[in-house]
């Protein structure tokens, strides 16, 4: 744990997080890790990912604990004018709301940020998360992760070369778009040093998929064909692909042609030198299958952690296969402090590493509810004040059925 007196990266920033399921989550985890407050607010029936399990600890879901560290919460029903005034209040500090409501829902409040929000908290950022954004022909419709992932190409380059459309095994649009709010929060936030003003930031899940689809973009826009899925093999880099051993399948990239010649060295195979096949990286790409059946043949004689092992320590890029298990319990994981522990709670670290103003952890996943009166107390809401708004439902401590 970093001691209290350590200074972080984001300490002194207010975050008013309404976001639910794992973009903006993750996005606001990310923010509290380096010590950004969030107030983490949830309708009445809570974000549903507390339930999307198993397995679980206590009420809440594996999934929900792996993104909610680092923040406090509390129950809010913005259905009721009540409950926007609350908001309101809460924003009057604040440097962040992020919210990934259907477009048209804040301002269908009254919150929206061009008809409300920007004239009353002009120093405010304002980041809302959508799937398509709320214009353009498919602006206002619903999208999760998945269908994202199929609309925006990720499913035809995905699988072996025989499979059908397969999704990825991550929920690499959700988080990719969280790490692109956070990048987009922190730019609004340096540009307000100048002009002192805060902004609206349009993200959606579509735009973030787009955008991190290399090189199968740039490849189709300079060559016309489609791209197809080629397994574990990188349509541009040859040998860049998995490989069987004796034991366990390794994975070896050698992105030109000093690393080629250092695997070669490495397997004792100096003759593939001669071979016109492989002369170039384009000369390997064009006879990959060829190429792996004579890099197989030669792995066939060695234990895959031990010849990884061994082309790691000479300089190339290789590694084995490793399961979820093994990721977890691997020494380097721990040696960069990506597992930590606290009580209950055990979960991947944060790869940011900043040297004076490292990220830690400071406040477990809540429970629903769990800091809804003391975050009230400090918002300078009176006794009567909370008890009404707990007695009226418009804030909660536990999850409405």
């Amino acid at each position: 744990m970093i001691p209290e007196s350590v200074a972080r990266a984001l300490d002194g920033k207010l975050v008013i997080d309404l976001s639910r399921v794992l973009g903006g989550p993750y996005c606001s985890q990310i923010l509290g890790d380096h010590g950004a407050e969030i107030i983490k607010i949830e309708p009445p029936r809570g974000d549903e990912t507390r339930d999307w399990g198993p397995p679980f600890h206590d009420q809440d879901s594996a999934y929900f604990i792996g993104v909610n560290r680092n923040k406090r919460a509390m129950g809010l029903d913005l259905s009721t004018e009540a409950g926007r005034e609350v908001l309101l209040r809460l924003l009057e500090n604040a440097d962040v709301l992020l919210e990934n409501y259907k477009p048209g829902t804040m301002e269908s409040w009254g919150l929206g940020y061009e008809e409300v929000l920007k004239d009353r908290f002009p120093s405010l950022i304002h980041c809302r998360i959508s799937g398509f954004g709320s214009d353009g022909p498919w602006g206002g419709f619903p999208g999760y992760d998945a269908i994202i992932q199929a609309m925006a190409g990720w499913f035809s380059i995905n699988g072996e070369a025989d499979s059908e459309p397969t999704r990825l095994g991550l929920a690499a649009v959700d988080m990719g778009t969280g790490l692109y709010c956070a990048i987009a929060i922190l730019m609004a936030m340096a540009e307000r040093e100048k002009s002192g003003q805060g902004q609206y930031l349009d993200m959606t899940l579509y735009d973030c998929a787009v955008s991190l689809m290399h090189p199968h973009i740039p490849n189709f826009n300079f060559s016309g064909k489609v791209p197809v899925a080629t397994g574990n093999a990188h349509p541009n880099i040859s040998p860049y692909d998995t490989f069987s051993t004796a034991s366990v399948d390794i994975f070896i990239g050698a992105g030109n042609n000093r690393a080629f010649a250092k695997l070669r060295q490495e397997l004792g195979s100096p003759e593939l030198a001669d071979d016109v096949r492989f002369v170039n990286n384009i000369d390997r790409v064009n006879n990959r299958d060829d190429l792996k059946a004579e890099i197989e043949s030669r792995l066939k004689a060695f234990d895959g952690e031990t010849i990884a092992n061994r082309l790691a320590e000479a300089g190339l890029a290789a590694g084995p296969i490793h399961n979820t298990q093994q990721v977890v319990d691997h020494p380097h994981t721990h040696h960069r402090d990506m597992t930590i522990e606290k009580d209950w709670y055990k979960m991947a670290g944060t790869p940011i590493k900043l040297s004076r103003t490292p990220g830690d952890l400071r406040h477990l996943p809540p429970t629903f509810g769990q800091h809804t009166r003391e975050i009230l107390d400090e918002f300078g809401f009176s006794r009567q004040e909370i008890d009404q708004l707990l007695d009226a439902g418009t804030v909660l401590e536990k999850r409405r059925k």
